[in-house]
């Protein structure tokens, strides 16, 4: 049998063509190997920046108070509240765990010494995630852009900025929630590139997919503001798809099918995972804590060691009986007295009643008739709707009362005070008390009957106004009486009720199950966000200070000094690269509008059939070339303005989203808030920096990155003792060896 012959197709290029191809492969292998070495210079630059002296000071630095003290709440499951999501604290925790750390150490105040304290492990996780944002960062810029030196300069702002350097070196949330963040837009940009070369629906377009979406959902699990890059990142997707629908060679079965498929991923997935996150906090800390008393009785009932746990208690209330009174809104205080008066100028200096979220003896109060002191030795009287009654402070026996003085915070309100002497007061101690929605002799019940206080002479409600008292008044809640008794915030409900002569019952019928308390967990959370207020004394700062470096704030305020502030030739250049980008991004549009108008007045000829032959022949290829069609592994796109330009735009997106929400937020501000927008920033500004320089002969675009370099470089050394540590007297005096630095009469340092 004759052997078959195949005949090999003959190559439809010339050998000339066939030859110019070498060359661009060559360089493309060139540029991967520029692109690792960069890389590599980055990984190492980065390391050897963040660890230097990481585990110095060796005392407690600013908020790794808060966070120290709440990874030490991990380990020992003790439950605890906080207006972040759970997820940094739990991995400051398991870094802490893993590494030795006991979870011992009380992390009290700002400059206590660790002394033999294995904190260093958990120092060392929250830098090395802060560190992990430089390569990120250069990639990023890479993909974006396909410029090496607009890369290298991004990831040089990231590197030499003494602020990102200070923030990533302690135990704080602000090293993950901008890894998190970063990494929610580097996924973001693989997918745009992944799917740009045709590589939907690989192993690896999927990957990238799910793991954005893990970033996405591990950056909120941090603190809400990751929901800032949420919006990123679907203002994305969402051009992406636009663009995809525009298609005509595609079907509209490819734009519903990429649209279900993100869906899933940066969708669904996030919000399971999310979910997961609190499933593992709440099945954590599983023992009582300090933070109970924010949240309801019945979530209480859960908390192991809680006087709710296990719990029995009489199931009715009745005159006689001991009891705390907690506010019944999310977030809500228990009603409270302490043996100290109103100031002058806040109405009667009488004893002051307030909210308190912490559970101690000076919340028990005593349920008495109105028209005596006790009933008969015997007799037992249950409470219902409508009944008068007076309510007697255990501890100082003094009667809860009001009259038409008003309140010391909202004057609209009626004072709300403690009266009397051994339970003996006058007729403004007279209270009734309503079940929301009950009906006349309804009984009233432990925890679940939603309650209120009406004043019998004054007509008002007895409210939590919300309103933090001054340092009189030890910063608690105020108390007041409300003409308005239908504001929610005078709802009550017993919590604790303690009488002898009832039968009890198991508290466990009131426990929620895990999204009862997943719902709570989030209300709470977001409550107490809102009532984030600066403290008396307190150092804040206003959004408009944050771009211009007006002012720092101090990590630790002892003989060794850190003070967080921005790199001040960077983050200057910043703004002024930021104006550069709105002026040359206005300016093309313009150009390319007038181009447009231009193009549409000149007559069109039709293409000749040799134009497009010569046309669609470019594109095809014959068996025996190598595909020329960019891939996800190949590096061959050289730069463009445009491409450049609209990187810039989507990074100038991510800086307005990051920035501009914190001005309608009336909530307490700090300078550290600004570093999620300071990253998008940094890395536009490498963009325009190339941008800008492109037409220059190379070797005048290599001098003047060079000479901007350098100048980073060199003031990221001269401004390193912020970050590593300053000794001796302050920078406004003449001595001290940082005061030539003092640009900024603002500057504290």
């Amino acid at each position: 049998m004759a052997a078959s012959v195949v005949k090999t197709p003959n190559c439809a290029r010339k050998p000339k063509e066939l030859a110019k191809t070498q060359p661009a492969q060559i360089s493309d292998n060139a540029a991967k190997w520029r692109w690792w070495v960069l890389l590599l210079a980055v990984f190492l630059i980065t390391f050897a920046t963040r660890y230097y002296k990481v585990t110095e000071p060796d005392h407690i630095c600013w908020d790794e108070t808060h966070f120290g003290k709440m990874g030490s709440w991990y380990i020992n499951r003790t439950f605890f509240f906080d207006v972040h999501p759970p997820l940094g604290k739990m991995l400051i925790g398991l870094s802490g765990y893993l590494t030795g750390y006991n979870g011992t150490f009380p992390f009290e105040k700002p400059g206590d010494k660790y002394n033999e304290t294995r904190y260093q492990g958990m120092r060392y996780f929250c830098t090395t995630l802060g560190a992990l944002i430089m390569p990120m960062g250069f990639d990023t810029v890479y993909d974006l852009t396909r410029s090496h030196e607009a890369a290298v300069l991004s990831a040089a702002y990231l590197i030499f900025d003494v602020g990102m350097l200070t923030l990533n070196q302690y135990i704080l949330l602000d090293p993950i929630l901008l890894f998190f963040m970063m990494g929610s837009v580097w996924g973001m940009v693989k997918i745009s590139k992944c799917t740009t070369a045709g590589g939907s629906y690989t192993a690896r377009w999927w990957l990238w997919l799910l793991l954005t979406g893990t970033m996405l959902s591990c950056t909120t699990s941090v603190k809400f503001v990751g929901l800032f890059v949420v919006l990123l990142v679907g203002l994305h997707t969402a051009s992406e798809l636009w663009l995809i629908l525009g298609d005509l060679s595609k079907p509209i079965a490819e734009t519903l099918k990429q649209i279900a498929c993100r869906a899933l991923a940066l969708i669904l997935w996030p919000i399971v995972l999310y979910t997961f996150f609190f499933y593992i906090h709440l099945s954590v800390l599983n023992r009582s804590g300090n933070g109970d008393g924010f949240y309801s009785s019945a979530f209480q009932s859960r908390l192991i060691g809680n006087s709710l746990y296990n719990a029995s208690m009489p199931r009715d209330v009745a005159y006689g009986a001991l009891v705390t009174i907690k506010n019944h809104k999310t977030g809500g205080g228990y009603l409270h007295s302490h043996a100290h008066l109103y100031p002058k100028g806040s109405g009667a200096r009488q004893q002051q009643i307030t909210t308190y979220t912490h559970k101690d003896d000076n919340n028990i109060w005593q349920i008495k008739p109105y028209n005596k002191q006790q009933l008969a030795k015997d007799e037992l009287r249950l409470l219902r709707h409508g009944d008068l009654l007076r309510l007697e402070h255990l501890v100082t026996k003094r009667n809860l009362h009001s009259h038409s003085e008003p309140a010391p915070m909202t004057k609209k309100h009626l004072q709300v005070t403690g009266y009397g002497e051994l339970g003996v007061g006058d007729a403004n101690d007279v209270w009734r008390v309503l079940i929301v929605g009950g009906r006349a002799n309804d009984t009233i019940h432990t925890v679940t009957s939603r309650l209120m206080f009406v004043h019998y002479l004054q007509n008002c409600a007895l409210t939590s106004s919300g309103k933090q008292l001054p340092k009189w008044g030890f910063e608690q809640q105020e108390v007041s009486c409300n003409l308005n008794i239908r504001d929610k915030n005078a709802h009550w409900n017993v919590e604790d009720n303690q009488h002898k002569q009832l039968p009890s019952v198991s508290f466990s019928i009131y426990a929620p199950g895990f999204f009862a308390r997943f719902l709570e967990s989030h209300a709470v959370m977001l409550q107490g966000n809102a009532g984030l207020k600066p403290k008396e004394g307190e150092i804040t700062s206003r959004p408009w200070q944050w771009p211009i470096n007006y002012r720092g704030q101090f990590f630790s305020g002892s003989s060794y000094r850190i003070y967080l502030l921005g790199n001040p030739v960077i983050w200057w250049s910043n703004l002024v690269f930021l104006l550069l980008f709105i002026a040359v991004y206005l300016c093309n549009a313009i150009l390319q509008h007038r181009r447009a108008g231009l193009a549409a007045q000149r007559p069109t000829g039709g293409a000749t059939a040799e134009q497009l032959s010569t046309e669609s022949t470019t594109t095809e290829l014959c068996s025996c070339c190598p595909a020329m069609k960019p891939t996800e592994n190949t590096l061959e796109s050289k730069p463009n303005p445009d491409m450049s330009l609209q990187a810039a735009a989507w990074l100038f997106i991510g800086w307005l989203l990051h920035y501009l929400p914190f001005w309608a937020m009336g909530r307490v501000l700090y300078f550290h808030h600004y570093f999620p927008a300071l990253i998008f920033n940094s890395l536009l500004t490498g963009i325009m920096f190339n941008y800008i320089i492109r037409s220059l002969p190379k070797w005048l675009q290599h001098v003047l990155l060079g000479s901007v370099l350098s100048t980073i470089v060199y003031s990221f050394v001269v401004f390193s003792p912020l970050a590593y540590g300053m000794n001796g007297p302050l920078a406004n005096e003449p001595n001290s060896t940082m005061h030539s630095l003092k640009w900024l009469s603002t500057w504290e340092f």
